[in-house]
């Protein structure tokens, strides 16, 4: 049971102090497995690192499930995951605790009122953004095609957002590569 609890503190202190995401925590991942428990040589460590950056999804999670099995097996793995989300969740739920606990305040429906526009704005940018970078890279004539295809299928004939993506991707591999 020590061996999780030190897997946990390893995993849930770099949580919390790496403000932004995976990459902000990997340097304090590094000094708690590398420096202070001695799990892993810098070499390994940096292994496990670019192990985790091939694969898809969060890195600072891919890499507590791993080193988390090396030390603890399956618990091990569930501790050092669940020890990555952990502070994230804990946040959130509070968070959402309060904005629920005052949701009738005028101050509060204010506020989300004054979100909803920027998260707009925000989504239009990375729209453009993107229509931007596929024109430049493809052309104007496939990036229509895309857009049109996309828009027919999802809205007209109510094909799951999923299965377009996955339509999209498998044109680009075939016609665009």
């Amino acid at each position: 049971m020590i061996i999780q609890w030190k897997i946990f503190l390893a995993f849930f202190i770099p949580g919390i102090l790496g403000y932004g995401g995976g990459p902000s925590s990997i340097p304090l991942i590094e000094n708690e497995v590398v420096d202070r428990y001695g799990w892993l040589t810098v070499s390994e460590f940096s292994e496990v690192l670019a192990l985790g950056n091939s694969l898809p999804g969060p890195i600072a999670t891919k890499m507590a499930g791993f080193i988390g099995y090396q030390q603890g097996g399956i618990l091990g793995a569930f501790v050092g995951v669940f020890a990555t989300v952990s502070p994230s969740l804990i946040l959130m739920i509070t968070l959402l605790g309060l904005l629920y606990k005052f949701k009738d305040s005028p101050k509060v429906k204010k506020m989300t009122l004054y979100v909803k526009p920027a998260i707009a704005v925000m989504l239009g940018v990375m729209a453009y953004t993107f229509f931007s970078g596929s024109y430049l890279e493809i052309g104007i004539g496939q990036t229509l095609f895309l857009v049109v295809a996309g828009y027919v299928l999802m809205e007209k004939l109510k094909v799951h957002p999923a299965l377009v993506i996955m339509s999209a991707l498998g044109y680009g591999a075939v016609f665009l590569s």
